[in-house]
């Protein structure tokens, strides 16, 4: 790239399907002659990619807006928080430009008016794939836009939109190009990976001479065939999650589910407008584990929503009991403005809500030593991420990266990012796995 290109910083905040806003943000930059940089001193501008989902992740942007500005002078914001463009004045008035989320051509057009670029596009700057701010064995990729639910304690249908699922010979051909670009591990992601494809009506599509159905089982089954990882995130509990089942004991797609439960309370989900039929919940994951054994479950819940009882949340930790999920995590209810919820009678107090965080996740963690020591002797695939002074570190196929566990190599110097390996699990704690290489990359 020429010496003299106008210099982009990005800070990405939120959640992953925003840090696939941001690389498209940063590949068409990119593509248009401009320099992406690291840090505020080097960069002619920075641009914010904000959340807005919760009131602590509009502080925590606006933090981050303030820090742009105070370091560098000259932001551009996108993303969540872009949709209250007053808030983000009211505070900051001398940012250049504000859009909402998914407003690629707006941030570009932004950049461009305020830090014109002499440097003509050039297509071949770009890796295959687009630029990544993942490692480069891994990447998110995005299958839908917004969402078509209406849970009452959230507001993301309102700030991403209804859902918009994208074809499916888009989403395998960026696939490819990932695979040509070195990925090795494919994280599928959206508001709502289950409800992939309803939008359109499911209709029939072909990739690669093959017709398959615009749905979430015929997206799976394609990008299975590209001898990836293929792991699963965002997945309502719709009926026919039954079908991936049979893809990830065949080892087409990792068995690993990522679904939001949110609560067991009858009476609670139908206040957030969730599934309300946790027993049948606990019979279909009976049902999973005895045709996939190997299968990963992983899920979010909330406590202290308005009106929880202590009998509701015993009834969580009841489920939580039986379930015996392998990875959990726990939200605190906080309240969201145009959120219905937040209109609810009855909230639970902060302490209380905290008290009861804390013995779900201490039950969890009680679950979770449990099923990890259960692995000790067992032989896994590990995908390794990095590699230390101390040894190489990993993940298998239950873990996925920066939310769950990780396997230790200590001592083994002899591999690199990207290396997929067979290990003999030694050892265990709570969350994470020690084990010894059995197999070259």
């Amino acid at each position: 790239m020429a010496h003299d290109a106008p210099r982009i910083g990005l800070v990405s905040l939120g959640c992953p399907k925003a840090l696939v806003d941001s690389e498209r943000i940063l590949t068409r930059l990119r593509a248009e002659g401009y320099a992406i940089v690291g840090d505020y001193d080097g960069a002619d501008l920075v641009i914010v990619n904000t959340c807005g989902f919760l009131d602590s992740a509009r502080a925590e942007s606006l933090d981050a807006i303030g820090e742009a500005l105070a370091e560098n002078g000259r932001v551009v914001v996108t993303g969540c928080m872009g949709v209250d463009p007053k808030a983000i004045r009211d505070t900051f008035p001398d940012v250049l430009a504000i859009s909402g989320p998914q407003q690629y051509e707006a941030v570009v057009a932004a950049v461009r008016a305020a830090l014109p670029t002499p440097v003509a596009p050039f297509v071949d700057l770009l890796p295959p794939g687009g630029l990544k701010l993942t490692p480069r064995h891994y990447a998110y990729l995005k299958i839908s836009e917004g969402c078509g639910h209406s849970c009452s304690f959230c507001i993301i249908p309102r700030l991403r939109g209804r859902l918009v699922s994208r074809p499916l010979p888009e989403i395998m051909e960026e696939a490819e190009a990932l695979a040509i670009a070195g990925v090795r591990e494919l994280l599928v992601v959206s508001q709502d990976s289950g409800a992939y494809g309803l939008d359109l009506g499911h209709p029939p599509a072909t990739w690669n001479g093959q017709t398959r159905r615009t749905h979430i089982q015929g997206l799976a089954e394609a990008l299975g065939t590209l001898g990836l990882w293929v792991r699963l995130h965002y997945v309502y509990p719709y009926p026919h999650v039954d079908d991936l089942i049979p893809l990830m004991a065949e080892g087409r797609v990792l068995p690993y589910l990522d679904i939001p439960f949110q609560h067991a309370s009858p009476r609670l989900l139908k206040a957030m407008r969730r599934p309300a039929r946790q027993e049948t919940a606990l019979r279909r994951i009976e049902a999973w584990r005895a045709r996939c054994p190997d299968l990963t479950l992983r899920s979010t819940f909330i406590v202290g929503f308005p009106g929880e009882t202590e009998d509701d949340f015993e009834d969580l930790l009841d489920w939580l009991e039986a379930a015996r999920l392998d990875r959990v995590g726990c939200f605190r209810f906080e309240p969201v403005a145009g959120a219905a919820a937040s209109d609810l009678p009855d909230p639970v107090d902060e302490e209380e809500t905290d008290d009861r965080w804390h013995r779900l996740m201490e039950l969890q963690r009680r679950i979770s030593a449990e099923r990890m020591a259960a692995r000790v002797g067992q032989e896994v695939a590990v995908l390794i991420d990095e590699v230390t002074d101390d040894g190489a570190i990993g993940r298998t196929a239950a873990d996925a990266p920066e939310i769950d566990g990780r396997i230790h190599l200590d001592g083994d110097h002899g591999l690199a990012p990207g290396d997929l390996i067979t290990a003999r699990v030694d050892s265990a704690d709570d969350y994470d796995l020690w084990g010894t290489r059995v197999t070259d990359p």
